[in-house]
């Protein structure tokens, strides 16, 4: 692990910001290392209000998306609602099907078969609605480089409004619109929508059509919550206030399917971390062991029995996919062993056997064990499909662009991507792809890093400090939990591994003549060494609440101990 301690700003702004909000110097670094320098700023970020949210109508092609629907509506046409089958795509189906229900009823919705289909907007999906006589299809999380299906639906009469977050090829679907903050013509105030979220601002328009408010539209930010957290976009701008109320009809007033969800963990209170762990893989277990349908099925029911069985089988199918990617997992590190590939600059694997629905898990998990650029294939009819995953800094979608010779289409983002290729392609693509890595990599991506926010004695940490931590939530990328580091730790005597393989760590651990404090170090079991016989270490941690029994105390996460 590589430490390193982020930049600290100007004294001028620190003491500028201390001033204004009576906060400690060290409180107001840790904003203004988030971009938040003035009072105006930091009351935007400690009180979130819908009412900072942007006009929808100032993305590119909003008011032909709505003049689109309302003429349907008018005209009492069939409105096909398609989306993706992972979280983002499935949420974002939920919601505009939803919503447009709530209003007209001739509106169905279409997923595609991960394995028949593959991602995105899908011939089949297009007959399918030639066959039931739908006009006018919206696409959701997908659809910014379907360019001859656009044009293939166009050829059947069938019109198109695309709400996608992906970055666009060179030119654009002839859609009647196409949604996209990431266009180059779109002046949209903020790019780091995910799919439900651009979902989301369609039927914010449509519902400035009607007269409604944003009060309306609070229902379905559960929805919206959701697909942030589980498509991993900043927690900044929007999106933080979009998963700031999301989160709480989470946790006070869910839809059925999400209460029946939550009810199987039985956990009181959900923060953003719980939805990225507990929510969003079940949500995501349906599309990949059975049919995303299901998603979206337990997402838009209103009877809470029914959303209980539905949320029972997708229990069933997140227990099916955990033993796949254990399995696939080892099965993977063993092909990188067999083939002494433990030294390379990326990871490219394949096995034609492996569950397609799985493989993108695999490759996080890969990157766990060899950090470095992650590509994990499997068949796929008659070509091999990937998934991708990056390490911090590497844009995996422009190494796969460099190698796009080899590949028969490709999608996605910075740090997560999917790709086909032919059989007869493979290893060129491997031997280009790794070549691609080597050359543009840098040496300090390739060892894990932890940002340090600030270093803190022990006795800095007070009430007054976990009350403020508290409100820097929702936590997210752009806007990730504080990382403190303090020095001259000693362990009281009480350290010991825990786990099935004594692979954590629990210590009980004071600096100088502070009070001790309880903290536990997740995969820190091989590092016992460090903290025996009363030596002093160095600690990098987040500051946790932990709850037993009713008893609220005061917990350090340890990411990291060093001598």
């Amino acid at each position: 692990m590589r430490w390193t301690l982020k930049p600290k700003p100007s004294e001028d702004k620190i003491k500028h910001l201390a001033q204004a909000l009576n906060v400690e110097d060290f409180v107001a670094t840790l904003l203004v290392q988030r971009g938040i320098e003035t009072f105006e700023e930091a009351k935007a970020f400690f009180r979130p209000s819908l009412d900072h949210l942007h006009d929808p109508y100032l993305m590119k092609d909003m008011d032909k998306a709505v003049e689109r629907i309302e003429k349907a509506i008018k005209n009492n046409e069939n409105i096909l609602v398609f989306g993706d089958y992972d979280v983002d795509g499935t949420t974002a189906v939920s919601l505009v099907s939803a919503y447009l229900k709530s209003h007209y009823p001739n509106v169905a919705t279409y997923i595609p078969d991960r394995y028949l289909e593959g991602y995105g907007v899908s011939f089949k999906g297009i007959d399918f609605a030639e066959d039931n006589d739908f006009s006018l299809i919206i696409a959701l999380d997908c659809g910014i480089k379907s360019i001859e299906h656009v044009t293939y639906a166009k050829e059947k009469n069938i019109d198109f409004i695309i709400c996608d977050h992906h970055r666009p090829g060179d030119s654009l679907p002839q859609a009647v619109a196409v949604l996209d903050p990431k266009r180059n013509d779109c002046t949209y105030p903020y790019d780091e929508l995910c799919g439900c979220g651009v979902g989301f601002k369609l039927i914010q328009a449509l519902g400035q059509n009607r007269n409604e408010t944003i009060t309306d539209l609070i229902p379905y930010l559960d929805l919206v919550a959701t697909a942030i957290a589980a498509d991993i976009v900043p927690i900044t701008g929007e999106n933080r206030v979009l998963a700031y109320f999301g989160l709480q009809v989470i946790n006070e007033n869910p839809r059925p399917g999400i209460k029946a969800l939550v009810h199987q963990v039985k956990k009181k209170t959900l923060d953003i971390t719980d939805v990225v762990f507990i929510v969003a893989p079940r949500i995501n277990a349906a599309g990949r062991i059975k049919h995303g349908n299901h998603a979206v099925e337990l997402l838009t029911e209103f009877d809470f029995e029914q959303a209980q069985q539905f949320a029972s089988e997708i229990e069933q199918y997140n227990a099916d996919r955990k033993g796949l990617d254990q399995q696939i997992t080892k099965e993977a590190l063993n092909q990188i062993v067999a083939n002494n590939e433990e030294e390379r600059f990326s990871t490219v694997v394949f096995q034609e056997d492996w569950h397609k629905g799985v493989i993108g898990i695999v490759a996080s998990r890969l990157i766990e064990n060899f950090y470095r650029p992650t590509l994990v294939f499997t068949k796929s009819g008659d070509k091999y499909a990937a998934s991708a995953r990056s390490v911090k800094g590497f844009d995996v979608y422009n190494a796969l662009e460099a190698c796009s010779e080899h590949l028969e289409q490709f999608g996605g983002h910075m740090y997560a991507a999917g790709m086909t290729l032919k059989a007869e392609n493979y290893n060129q693509f491997k031997n280009a792809f790794e070549k691609q890595v080597q050359e543009t990599i840098l040496p300090e991506q390739r060892i894990p890093e932890i940002e340090i926010d600030a270093e803190i004695n022990f006795d800095q940490i007070t009430p007054k400090l976990i009350r403020i931590l508290k409100q820097f939530e929702p936590f997210g990328p752009q806007n990730m939990t504080p990382v403190f580091l303090t020095k001259n730790v000693k362990d009281t005597g009480y350290a010991k591994k825990m786990g099935k393989e004594d692979e954590h760590l629990r210590l009980f651990v004071k600096q100088n003549n502070s009070e001790g404090i309880a903290a536990i170090g997740f995969g820190l079991g091989k590092k016992m060494d460090l903290v025996t016989h009363q030596k002093n270490f160095e600690a990098a941690y987040c500051i946790d609440e932990n709850e037993w029994n009713g008893t609220i105390t005061t917990q350090l996460r340890l990411k990291d101990i060093k001598a």
